[in-house]
């Protein structure tokens, strides 16, 4: 997995942009983060993961701050700490959020691995970061694709 290393306070608006949000994610996904990282959007692929200082997600509650992470592929987001709307938010549609007081020693595109159920992030010779423990409701959810999935399962399950 490639990392995104990015500052701390990183907000909703730079997430999901407000010029973009009368449109869909597909619109939105185009955007995200171009204030910070122009590139982002372009070149992030299917399980890179996002390494930012504290207070990732703060500002407003709009979903699709981490709904458009979902949608780009993104496999997880690794930070010291995370506004509590967007951090149910994100377990919500699906997104992990690894907090790891030590994310700071994760690298721009160092090569990564995770074990969110153990709380250790690894990098390059065999280094390990812990991260805090996650509850299993919560890694259940993001296995699940997000809270929606996860009911639908369980009403199928029980139907």
């Amino acid at each position: 997995m490639r990392t995104w290393r990015l500052p701390a306070d990183i907000d909703t608006d730079q997430l999901a942009p407000g010029h973009a949000m009368k449109h869909g994610l597909e619109v939105i996904g185009k955007h995200c983060l171009e204030a910070v990282r122009p590139e982002f959007a372009r070149q992030v692929r299917p399980g890179d993961v996002i390494v930012a200082g504290e207070n990732f997600g703060i500002g407003s509650s709009r979903e699709q701050a981490a709904s458009v992470l979902v949608h780009l592929g993104v496999a997880a987001v690794i930070a010291p700490s995370y506004s509590g709307l967007y951090f149910r938010n994100a377990f919500n549609v699906g997104l992990l959020l690894l907090t790891c007081r030590d994310a700071k020693r994760i690298l721009d595109g160092d090569a990564i691995s995770f074990d969110a159920r153990a709380g250790v992030v690894r990098r390059a010779r065999n280094e390990e970061i812990v991260c805090e423990p996650i509850p299993g409701f919560l890694l259940d959810m993001v296995e699940a694709g997000g809270l929606m999935n996860q009911l639908k399962r369980r009403m199928e399950k029980s139907g």
